[in-house]
């Protein structure tokens, strides 16, 4: 199987849309007969990034990469940056205004459920410029 690429746009405090790509990418997964182990894997991790682009940046882009063994999420924004990646990596830390944790949101597990879900992860990030999130897992 040659390698599969999908590409999402993702908008800023577009709440109904979020979550659309990382349902989208696990039909896909199901489709092609993907591990329900993996499916999940990858359907946590993306969404939970997802939602990020949607709460803290102002979108972005999202490219999924199947792949016989592997399943890479690379999600880029031109968002604020994240300032401390350490303080963002810790479970409860959230940055989310009022008004979105009354929608729900902003719990501050988006990176932790990331990094758990995940095989790989990496993150850069630049303070007033946006954050690129690379993120994989094996089947």
């Amino acid at each position: 199987m040659e390698p599969m690429i999908l590409e999402y746009t993702v908008s800023a405090d577009d709440f109904s849309g979020a979550g659309e790509a990382s349902g989208d990418v696990k039909k896909t997964l199901k489709s092609l007969g993907f591990p329900p182990e993996v499916i999940r894997r990858v359907s946590v991790a993306m969404y939970e990034a997802e939602i990020n682009m949607v709460i803290h940046a102002r979108g972005g882009k999202i490219t999924v990469e199947i792949s016989p063994d592997e399943i890479r999420v690379c999600c880029e924004d031109v968002g604020p940056g994240i300032p401390d990646i350490d303080l963002a990596m810790q479970e409860g830390w959230s940055t989310a205004s009022d008004k979105v944790r009354g929608l729900g949101f902003g719990a501050g597990m988006g990176l932790p459920n990331i990094k758990k879900y995940t095989d790989y992860l990496d993150i850069k990030t630049v303070v007033g410029q946006g954050t690129t999130l690379t993120m994989s897992v094996a089947v």
